[in-house]
């Protein structure tokens, strides 16, 4: 694991994303901060110019987790993973589009959530190496 990783975690649901910030931490990832819409998700993602961005696909305001992710891609070249409740084809087809490092359905397992991290992380280093 790449030590001082930071993550963004993008959840509208209050108590899910306070969860999801523990369980990292536990793991010992670091989450300088939280957003709970798409907008606010670019916001921080200026801001604190994490490794990576755990993205929840359903989001509260105008913009979800896929033009979000969309976005942070394209302007800020960080690697996101999806962690949604909704793993139907039509999401799923629509989420492709954004091009995530991963994608998790919830509830989901400290491990799995570990393992796409990682893969994700070494992957997008390697992207990197490349251009």
């Amino acid at each position: 694991m790449m030590k001082g990783t930071n993550i963004l975690v993008v959840e509208d649901e209050n108590i899910v994303a306070l969860s999801i910030k523990n369980k990292l931490e536990s793991l010992g990832y670091s989450v300088p901060s939280t957003a709970s819409s798409g907008e606010e998700a670019i916001t921080k993602a200026d801001l604190f110019y994490p490794d990576l961005v755990l993205m929840d696909i359903m989001l509260r305001g105008d913009m979800d987790g896929i033009e979000a992710a969309n976005e942070i891609r394209t302007k800020f070249d960080i690697p996101v993973i999806f962690l949604t409740a909704y793993t139907d084809d039509n999401t799923l087809e629509k989420a492709k589009v954004a091009e995530p490092y991963g994608y998790i359905s919830k509830p989901f397992k400290e491990q799995d959530l570990k393992s796409n991290i990682e893969i994700a992380l070494h992957r997008h280093e390697k992207e990197i190496r490349l251009k």
